[in-house]
């Protein structure tokens, strides 16, 4: 399978280029970053602190999707939506690890979805969405007695708050209880704010140091709590699970995916 990583100068772009490297199944094809980019012309397994792989890395997406059967993309959400266009029109696998994404952005991601086959995770860790399923279970199980809280800590260079896998961890929560998150997320607290209100869905977050990702989900009962983490200690994980996510939706008809569905959960 042949792959292109856009932003392939960016720390997880570099860990994607290594990560096709070294799996079975796949190549990479080619390595793009933005216009203006010092690392436009250097190859890209030297950037990613390999030997060669003469890919010298380019600012022209729309001619290597057309030359590749997939890419994995976990840049930001405007470069996101535009490699989406592209990947419909090539009829390609788009792997979407980015996270920040708005209401607007999934609904462009699935219109895209129509002839490309988009794969998206505000996580690609097996871990995580395995949690997310456990969450789902537990909240479906224990009832309005026993308060959600999300607790996320993440690096210091981190742009987006709740992260994109505390997000999803709290719509696992909310689908369980049958609910809609919008309706009952609380992300901040600040001064006198009264007491909890029952069914409420709170988020707190942490930012600070090289914490590549920590998230943990409290049920908070009377008497007994019962909480789910994941410590994540390498992004290679991420990368890992993207490729993962490409050779499984390669054969795979046109349609909006998820780490779920890889799974199989």
């Amino acid at each position: 399978m042949r792959l292109v990583v856009v932003g392939a100068d960016g720390r997880m772009g570099r860990m994607l280029v290594r990560a096709v490297a070294q799996a079975e199944g796949c190549t990479l094809s080619a390595a793009i970053e933005r216009e203006g980019s010092p690392a436009l012309g250097q190859d890209a397994g030297t950037l990613a602190g390999l030997s060669p792989l003469d890919v010298p890395v380019t600012d022209d997406p729309l001619a290597a999707f057309a030359a590749a059967d997939g890419v994995l993309d976990f840049t930001a959400p405007a470069a996101t939506v535009a490699f989406a266009e592209l990947a419909a029109q090539a009829r390609i696998v788009h792997v979407v690890g980015t996270t920040g994404l708005s209401e607007d952005d999934f609904a462009k991601l699935r219109a895209a979805s129509y002839h490309a086959r988009i794969v998206q995770s505000g996580n690609m860790s097996l871990g995580i969405n395995l949690m997310t399923e456990l969450v789902r279970r537990v909240a479906k199980s224990l009832g309005d007695e026993f308060d959600i809280e999300i607790c996320e800590m993440h690096h210091r260079m981190k742009v987006d708050a709740p992260s994109g896998t505390a997000l999803m961890l709290g719509e696992a929560a909310a689908a369980g209880r049958g609910v809609d998150l919008k309706a009952v997320r609380v992300s901040t607290r600040d001064g006198h704010t009264g007491a909890r209100k029952p069914g409420d869905i709170g988020f707190a977050t942490l930012r600070g140091g090289s914490v590549v990702g920590d998230h943990s989900v409290i049920f908070a009962g009377t008497g007994e709590s019962l909480t789910i983490s994941h410590h994540a200690g390498d992004r290679g994980l991420f990368a890992t699970g993207a490729v993962k996510a490409a050779l499984w939706a390669h054969p795979k008809p046109p349609g909006f995916y998820t780490m779920a569905d890889v799974l199989g959960l």
